[in-house]
């Protein structure tokens, strides 16, 4: 497994630090710079080319939504750093705009996962190789809610096209959908399908169509504002 050159931005001390202690055991991690802000994190960046940021979401100078917002300007200006964004907070508006102008190379985690170094350490991996991820609480936080909003592009599918959106949602192939509802590999494609042209996601769009379907899920399945986390 080679090497993944990382930039830590985080303001609390003792969390960089406590980031800094378990990750310093992988010898396929190398943390070459650390910030504390977003002027110091863009700084970092630009200093030292990483394969990817690994950010807090709320920094100085606003502690509002900094670490999307250097995101964004990565996709600018350095489209080959990949992102992994930490948050305490399942909170689906941020994951949407994190992925707003693309999902490769991004990645939205709880500062829990910290406590998983190896999922962590993981993540960092998938998203250096300009994959995506989620956290898999913030898909089962909405879905516990079991709301959606009026006039929602749900509404568009039938109940089995639904079961079978939750599922990708929740991070299933479509093997295990088919074993999990008893029918046909073809059969799960066939509601695929039907799923991504009723919710408009063209064969085109910058986020890759199963991630895009599943932030549609989050985003009208969900209240407005922030979820409370499975502890």
């Amino acid at each position: 497994m080679s090497q993944i050159r990382v930039v830590l931005a985080e303001d609390g001390d003792l969390l960089r630090a406590g980031v800094l202690a378990l990750l310093d055991s992988y010898e396929d991690i190398d943390v070459v710079a650390t910030a504390t802000n977003l002027p110091e994190l863009l700084a970092a960046v630009d200093e030292h080319r990483p394969d990817v940021l690994l950010t807090d979401i709320r920094m100085p100078p606003d502690f509002t939504d900094e670490g999307v917002r250097a995101a964004g300007e990565l996709r600018r200006t350095h489209p080959d750093v990949g992102v992994v964004a930490l948050t305490q907070y399942a909170d689906v508006e941020y994951a949407l705009d994190l992925v707003r102008e693309g999902s490769d190379g991004r990645g939205y985690l709880l500062k829990e996962r910290v406590a998983d170094v190896d999922e962590l350490v993981a993540a960092l991996h998938t998203v250096a190789a300009g994959g995506s991820v989620i956290d898999q609480i913030v898909v089962d936080a909405l879905m516990e809610t079991g709301t959606r909003r009026h006039d929602s592009l749900l509404d568009r599918l039938t109940p089995r096209e639904l079961e079978v959106l939750s599922m990708v949602a929740r991070g299933m192939t479509n093997a295990a959908i088919a074993a999990e509802l008893v029918i046909t590999d073809r059969a799960v494609e066939k509601h695929i399908n039907s799923i991504l042209t009723k919710l408009d996601l063209p064969a085109d769009a910058p986020v890759h169509r199963r991630v895009a379907a599943t932030l549609v899920f989050l985003s009208e399945a969900g209240v407005g504002g922030g979820v409370t986390p499975r502890r």
